[in-house]
Order: C-alpha cells, then sequence, then structure tokens
C-alpha cells in the first residue's frame, strides 16, 4: 500500500471497488491504508506483513483461510524462499485449495495438482517485477481462477 504521497492507481481502485471482497496478504503499513480499501469494498480478507506498524499487526491474523466458491483460500504474508515454496505452502496449508502471499511484491502463479499458490505482486510498491500489478480471483465451478492485473 502507498507510504507518502503514492496512491493507488485508478485502475485498481475501479477494480476493488467492483469487487465482492479483497484479499490483502499484508504490508498495507498502517491502519489507514486498510481503511482506504475497506472504503471502496467493505468485506477485506487480510493478514499483517512485516512492515505493518504495531496497531495493525494486532488488529489482524498471520495467517487466514476463507472461502472462495466452492474453494478454500489461505492468506499469508511471507511464503519463505522459493525453492520449494509450492510444496512447503501445500503441507503448510493442507485443508486449502490456493494460498495468496505476499511479502516479494513480485507477480507469481504456480499451479500443481490443482493446488495453487498466488502472488498478486503489488499496485505501489513493485521493486524488481516489470510493472505495478494486482490479482483477480474467481470462484468458478471448475475452481479457483487466478488472474494477474498489470497496471
Amino acid at each position: 500500500m502507498p507510504r507518502g504521497a503514492r496512491r493507488l492507481p485508478e485502475r485498481c481502485v475501479e477494480l476493488i471497488a467492483a469487487a465482492e471482497a479483497v484479499i490483502h496478504a499484508g504490508d498495507f503499513f498502517a491502519a489507514s491504508a486498510l481503511e482506504e480499501v475497506q472504503a471502496l469494498c467493505p468485506t477485506v480478507h487480510a493478514v499483517h506483513g512485516n512492515v505493518d506498524e504495531e496497531p495493525l499487526r494486532r488488529r489482524l491474523p498471520a495467517e487466514l483461510e476463507v472461502e472462495v466458491g466452492r474453494g478454500t483460500v489461505a492468506i499469508t504474508h511471507d511464503a519463505g524462499p522459493a525453492k520449494g515454496r509450492l510444496a512447503r505452502l501445500h503441507r503448510r496449508f493442507p485443508g486449502a485449495d490456493a494460498v495468496v502471499f505476499g511479502h516479494s511484491h513480485l507477480p507469481l502463479h504456480e499451479t500443481e495438482g490443482g493446488f495453487q499458490i498466488f502472488n498478486p505482486g503489488s499496485p505501489t510498491e513493485r521493486r524488481r517485477a516489470p510493472r505495478p500489478s494486482m490479482g483477480l480471483l474467481e470462484g468458478t465451478k471448475s475452481g479457483l481462477a487466478f488472474e494477474h492485473v498489470w497496471l
């Protein structure tokens, strides 16, 4: 989320406002950023990140699981090292169909045997990603469908 003068890109604001719910994998930084997202879409499923202020860390859990359509999505901030990540997250969240995570701010979507991991990237702090991004998730009859949106 934005710090200082940075703001959410207009396309990001439009998508959040049109969403049924928001999944956020941490690094709001301040409660005001969480409240900005909640003003756009009141249903926010979120975990705290490593740079979040202490009051926000107390307000949000470290991990969360939510139902999306017919699937279960686990949410965590730091998914650990890239090597073995998909298998490790599958073991960590055995009841989930997918895990959404953040921390690196690098967009990623991997799948194996019907299990998925997804990092939407960041709309405000792209770091080493080619451009800012966010993700869309739809619960379909055939499962969970993730998509990156490049901003």
